[in-house]
């Protein structure tokens, strides 16, 4: 019989790559949506309309769980009333079920006074909300752990790109390619740490997969960390000139116009409006170079799934449809 994983906030999208990732793998996949929300046009997900908050009622309908990912992710405004929440649904939900629960991190936790190369044991310092609110929700894991009533891995990322909007690589930095320029956010010398979307959605199916197989291996709470790349202005701005001269966005030889994040101006707004305050308190990140280290990920699912950075970039693009998706990639969509 199939494995069966239930992605909560499928429609988002990590749970859309995820969901992609887990049938293409074989896996029976369940995509919670909440009631009234149109469900995407999906192949091989059968669509839950349950809220989140009714455990009871999202624990019937998904009988035969074996995995649990909770990819919930409300947007910076509204995490210190609903992200905690959303995850003790998801704690209930997952034991219920007697379920694996996943969940994607990120490296708030580790404040900014991170070293340069993260790693799962490295100190959490956090100093802004949203990193105290991530510890807190690891926290939470953890001492479900403990209790005996739950087993849950957290895959540890940084910022991500490709499978659609919502990040800054189409916020930010790929905003104004078209009209020749490049805006980063940050220093253009320090790295920092990037996940491409398919290659993290299957990191968590293979993740899964050895939960499964070989639980004897986890431990009631454990972390990963996904490496995916850690790329500087400099060599996005490599990445991506190709491109814009590829579609006339610059002239032949001509490079990339430099931009910069106005964060003076989300700073002077931030009392007015609340995104901005939330995006501000994370001006600190393109600051301090960091990357993540994948040794434990590796020793237990072999190499890390990684697409050529050339190749993630104009996939990327093409979700965005800034660029044309080639005849290849139509083909492999429709196999």
């Amino acid at each position: 019989m199939k494995s069966t994983v239930l992605i909560l906030g499928a429609r988002g999208r990590l749970g859309l790559a995820a969901a992609r990732a887990f049938r293409n793998a074989g896996w029976r996949v369940l995509g919670q949506v909440r009631p009234g929300a149109s469900a995407p046009t999906e192949d091989g997900v059968e669509w839950l309309a349950v809220d989140l908050a009714d455990t009871a009622g999202l624990a019937a309908a998904a009988s035969g769980t074996t995995v649990v990912l909770h990819a919930v992710n409300p947007a910076y405004p509204r995490w210190e009333k609903e992200a905690l929440p959303a995850l003790d649904h998801a704690i209930e939900l997952a034991s219920d079920l007697r379920a694996l629960l996943m969940l994607p991190g990120n490296v708030y936790n580790f404040g900014a006074g991170m070293p340069s190369v993260l790693r799962e044991d490295t100190p959490q310092q956090a100093q802004t909300r949203k990193g105290r609110i991530r510890i807190a929700m690891e926290q939470c894991m953890r001492q479900a752990g403990a209790t005996g009533e739950l087993r849950s891995v957290v895959i540890r990322a940084g910022d991500f790109f490709g499978s659609g909007k919502g990040s800054w690589f189409d916020l930010a930095v790929t905003k104004n390619l078209r009209n020749g320029e490049l805006s980063y956010p940050g220093a253009w010398d320090v790295a920092t740490a990037w996940a491409y979307l398919p290659d993290l959605a299957q990191t968590f199916e293979r993740v899964a997969r050895c939960a499964l197989a070989e639980p004897g291996r986890f431990r009631p709470f454990e972390v990963f960390h996904f490496r995916g790349y850690s790329l500087t202005g400099s060599e996005w701005m490599a990445a991506l000139e190709p491109l814009a001269r590829e579609q006339g966005w610059v002239a032949s030889q001509a490079p990339l116009k430099r931009g910069a994040m106005p964060w003076w101006l989300f700073k002077a707004l931030g009392w007015a409006v609340p995104m901005f305050r939330e995006v501000s308190e994370m001006q600190y990140l393109w600051h301090t170079p960091h990357a993540l280290a994948n040794d434990k990920l590796e020793a237990l699912i072999g190499p890390e799934p990684h697409t050529p950075l050339a190749q993630a970039v104009r996939s990327a693009l093409t979700d965005l449809k800034l660029l044309e998706r080639s005849k290849e990639e139509i083909c492999h969509a429709t196999a």
